[in-house]
């Protein structure tokens, strides 16, 4: 199917993300040039816009997807916009991903569009959808980190590279725990078509507990230390040290003390 399913005003882009672009070039810019007199405040407003922005972007990707793919219902409900408040699951989509990065740093897996997969056929299409998202995530995070692995910081101010490195640290978590292959996130979505009906079923059950299940374990402090190890060194490979997205989460984390380390000078 194509978007020749829907009508235009299903495909209308929604005045909440237009607003939330331009709070993200606002800010990007208070960050950018220093204007406001708490930079800490300036991040916070630049990352957490930015974020809800590629949350947007990762639903819409799942629904763009589920489109093409034979689901024509996606339109009426809303998913097209790129309006946050179209989701099955405001709380799950956009609160409680806000709130992890506010408490942890985690880039938070968000959910969720309804899909009505009986109007799917095919596995490779039922895979595709679920991994659309997570790869939304990836390309966002290729695209934070370019200016890093181009080598093009010349004239980059300080605090504008340390929130660009929190940034892509927030969509390097999101994508390795989006595509984890736990029931309930989007990579078991992209297994399950492949699984025999058995297993499916015995599976299913667990399926609203999966998230609950991974951030309760990254709670654990040797696994947490393993998982941010394995995230630095994948930003590391991106050309961002530890020193730019520790200094990115200080700063995001405007009402403690800025460490004297990731002060503009």
């Amino acid at each position: 199917m194509t978007t020749a399913a829907t009508r235009r005003s299903d495909r209308r882009i929604s005045p909440v993300f237009v607003g939330l672009l331009a709070v993200t070039a606002v800010t990007g810019w208070a960050t950018w040039t220093g204007f406001a007199e708490q930079p800490g405040v300036a991040v916070f407003l630049f990352v957490t816009a930015a974020w809800i922005v590629s949350l947007c972007l990762h639903e819409y990707a799942h629904a763009r997807t589920a489109l093409h793919s034979g689901d024509i219902s996606i339109g009426a409900k809303g998913y097209l916009t790129l309006n946050p408040l179209k989701y099955t699951h405001a709380l799950l989509s956009i609160v409680l991903p806000v709130l992890f990065v506010i408490m942890g740093g985690i880039g938070l897996p968000g959910g969720a569009v309804f899909i009505e997969r009986d109007r799917i056929r095919g596995r490779w299409r039922h895979s595709l959808i679920s991994a659309a998202g997570p790869l939304t995530n990836v390309l966002f995070a290729v695209v934070c980190t370019a200016p890093f692995w181009l080598h093009a910081l010349d004239g980059v101010p300080a605090d504008f590279r340390f929130a660009l490195a929190f940034l892509a640290l927030l969509q390097v978590t999101a994508a390795i725990l989006n595509f984890l292959p736990v029931p309930g996130l989007d990579g078991y979505g992209v297994i399950e078509p492949w699984l025999s009906y058995n297993v499916k079923r015995q599976v299913e059950p667990f399926a609203p507990f999966g998230l609950l299940a991974v951030f309760a374990i990254l709670w654990m402090p040797s696994v947490n230390v393993a998982f941010f190890d394995a995230i630095h060194s994948v930003l590391n490979a991106l050309g961002i040290d530890d020193l730019h997205s520790y200094c990115g989460q200080e700063l995001y984390r405007f009402w403690r003390p800025t460490p004297d380390v990731c002060v503009s000078r």
